[in-house]
C-alpha cells in the first residue's frame, strides 16, 4: 500500500519546517511540485475566487474535494485543504474529515468562526462558543480513516478575544484531538513567539499578502517553532497581476507581443505536463512530483 499523504506531511515537518506554496488548481500543483517544495496548500478562499466568489463559505465539499482530488493527482505531494467551518454542523464536519481523506488530501483545517464565515485576515468575525469547536475538533479526530491524517484547528480568537485567549482555544482543540493549531491573524514575530510558547505542539503559520501579518520569511517561523508555514495567496495574486496588466496591454496596443518574454512558453507547458506530442500521455500518472 502507498504511504498515506498524512505520513508524508508528518515525516517532513520533523527533518524541517515545511513551506507549502497555494495551488489555485492543477497546473499550479505542478509547478509547486516541479520547484521542488514537499507540499501544497489549497485555499477555500482561492478556491472561491478562481469560481468567481468572495470568501464567504459559497464553495460547496463536493466542489472542494474535486479541487483536492485534481491538485492531488496532478502534483503528487501531500495536499492541506482548507475546510472553513466543516461546511456545518458537527454531522457534516464528520463527512468532510472523510470526504477529504477519500480526495487525497493529507490534512485539513478546521475554523472556530460562526458561519457565514469571513477572511481571517479580516474585522468583524464572530467565534463560535469553545465547547461548540471542540466537538466539532472531536468529530474530525474520531472520524478521519486514517491516523495519519492530519487535524488541524484554526482559531481566529486573536482580533476578536486576544492572544491569551487564543491561547486558551489552542490547548481545548489539542485536548479535542486536534494534532496542530493554525492561530490566524497575529500581528508580529513577538505574537508568533509568545504563541509558540504558550502552546507546545505542532504549529501552523499563514504567511498571507497585505493582511494583519507582516512578511516573515519562512526560516524565521521556523526559528520561532513553526514546523508548517502556507502560503495561500500569492501564487494567485502574482498570476492575476499578470493577467490584468496583460489584459491592459491588449486593449491598449491590440497585441500582446511585448509581453511573450514573460510568459510560459508552449514547450515549457508541454513539459511541466509531462506531454510529448504524439505519445500516449500518462494519464492520471504521477504528476510532477512522480
Amino acid at each position: 500500500m502507498p504511504t498515506h499523504p498524512g505520513r508524508l506531511l508528518r515525516d517532513a515537518m520533523t527533518r524541517a519546517t515545511v513551506v507549502c506554496p497555494g495551488a489555485f488548481n492543477a497546473l499550479v500543483a505542478r509547478a509547486i511540485a516541479r520547484a521542488g517544495f514537499e507540499a501544497c496548500y489549497i485555499s477555500g478562499g482561492a478556491t472561491a475566487n478562481v469560481a468567481g466568489y468572495p470568501d464567504v463559505g459559497l464553495i460547496t465539499l463536493t466542489e472542494m474535494a474535486r479541487t483536492i482530488r485534481e491538485i492531488s493527482d496532478a502534483s503528487g505531494l501531500p495536499v492541506v485543504a482548507d475546510a472553513d467551518t466543516g461546511y456545518g454542523e458537527v454531522e457534516c464536519v464528520k463527512r468532510t474529515v472523510v470526504e477529504y481523506e477519500r480526495a487525497g488530501a493529507a490534512a485539513l483545517h478546521l475554523e472556530d468562526q460562526v458561519f457565514p464565515k469571513r477572511c481571517g485576515h479580516l474585522d468583524g468575525k464572530t467565534l463560535l462558543p469553545t465547547a461548540d469547536m471542540v466537538e466539532k475538533i472531536r468529530a474530525a479526530s474520531e472520524h478521519r480513516p486514517d491516523d495519519a491524517f492530519v487535524i488541524i484547528a484554526r482559531t481566529d480568537a486573536r482580533g476578536i478575544e486576544g492572544l491569551n485567549a487564543a491561547v486558551e482555544r489552542a490547548a481545548a482543540y489539542r485536548a479535542a484531538g486536534a494534532d496542530m493549531v493554525f492561530p490566524e491573524g497575529l500581528t508580529s514575530s513577538e505574537e508568533f513567539a509568545a504563541f509558540a510558547k504558550a502552546s507546545p505542539g505542532l504549529l501552523l503559520a499563514n504567511m498571507t499578502e497585505f493582511g494583519k501579518t507582516p512578511d516573515i520569511t519562512s526560516d524565521e517561523f521556523a526559528s520561532l517553532g513553526y514546523d508548517l508555514v502556507i502560503y495561500p495567496l500569492s501564487m494567485m495574486r502574482l498570476a492575476m497581476g499578470h493577467v490584468t496588466r496583460g489584459l491592459a496591454e491588449l486593449k491598449e496596443r491590440g497585441t500582446v507581443a511585448g509581453l511573450l518574454p514573460a510568459m510560459q512558453t508552449r514547450k515549457e507547458l508541454y513539459e511541466l505536463l509531462e506531454y510529448v506530442p504524439g505519445e500516449e500521455w500518462p494519464f492520471p500518472g504521477g504528476g510532477a512530483g512522480g
